[in-house]
């Protein structure tokens, strides 16, 4: 499978890289590449700035997964969604409630597209909200506008039957946020995950709004189970990914874990973790580890 990314720099942007909406000018939006990849008959992955959106086209319409992190790009994914067959869309999963994946809603929402999402990612937008990214100061947010709110939601798991697929929404409890969306598209064998999965560098856990390490883990176990050897998987941000790539996440995930208790069990503190360098033998593939060990620690500190 040809792998693609976003490119500014030639390089992928990762969750942690993304700009701030303040740093980024329309002039910068309209020189962004816009790509699409087809992972299968009538499935398509497009890569902007911000998250990767998933698009399912055929006769029933368009469905696609999370929204684009600017309201400016929406012209544009729609011109490619266009050039595969598709129209308008018909229906828009959001994935989670951080911004580079939901801020496409503003747009969507006042055009007839049926948003939905996990019933905290809802419950999250109705009200002020601040992430904390660690790479940067934390942004607070106000309540999203009731245009842009899902107004279908669910608890645990969802199906749909849409363009001759059936596909799945399933949710495992906190993972990177309080509520985030697997979505299962079963006749590809092809599961969306979100920034739950981030094949660009470590994950990003957002403590401060329900994310759980231990939650990470499980909701990427629970996923790989449902999905059958061969499959295709699709992170929030990166390159579209295989099952043995999942796999091989969920062991990085299990063993950055298991450092960072036994530092903790021993009384370390987040500052002595950073110093015994926990993730060197991930870091290579995995890139700079600052967030997943100060984000890990607090997930597992707040528990004792």
């Amino acid at each position: 499978m040809k792998h693609w990314g976003l490119a500014l720099a030639g390089v992928w942007l990762s969750s942690m890289a993304l700009p701030s909406a303040a740093q980024i000018t329309l002039e910068q939006l309209q020189k962004s590449e816009l790509k699409t990849e087809k992972v299968g008959d009538g499935l398509y992955v497009l890569c902007c700035l911000g998250g990767n959106i998933v698009a399912s086209v055929g006769a029933d319409g368009v469905l696609i997964v999370d929204t684009a992190q600017y309201a400016e790009l929406v012209p544009r994914y729609l011109a490619a969604i266009r050039a595969v067959g598709g129209k308008k869309v018909d229906i828009a999963i959001n994935t989670h409630f951080h911004v580079d994946h939901v801020e496409g809603n503003r747009v969507l929402g006042l055009t007839g597209t049926m948003l939905i999402a996990q019933a905290n990612t809802r419950d999250i937008l109705t009200h002020d909200r601040t992430v904390n990214t660690v790479s940067r100061a934390p942004t607070s947010y106000p309540p999203f506008p009731a245009e842009g709110l899902p107004m279908v939601t669910f608890t645990d798991r969802m199906q749909l039957h849409y363009n001759g697929e059936t596909i799945d929404l399933m949710y495992t409890g906190p993972a990177h946020t309080a509520g985030d969306t697997a979505i299962i598209f079963r006749n590809h064998n092809t599961a969306a995950l979100g920034d739950v999965l981030n094949t660009a560098g470590y994950p990003f856990i957002d403590t401060e709004n329900g994310g759980d390490l231990d939650g990470t883990i499980k909701f990427c176990e629970t996923v790989l189970g449902e999905l059958r050897p061969g499959a295709v998987v699709i992170p929030g941000h990166g390159p579209v990914g295989t099952y043995d790539d999942l796999k091989a996440y969920i062991a990085m995930l299990k063993g950055v874990r298991a450092k960072l208790a036994a530092l903790i069990k021993k009384g370390a503190t987040l500052d002595e973790i950073m110093a015994a360098k926990p993730t060197a033998e991930w870091d290579a593939r995995w890139g700079n580890p600052m967030r997943i060990i100060n984000r890990g620690y607090l997930s597992l500190t707040r528990k004792r």
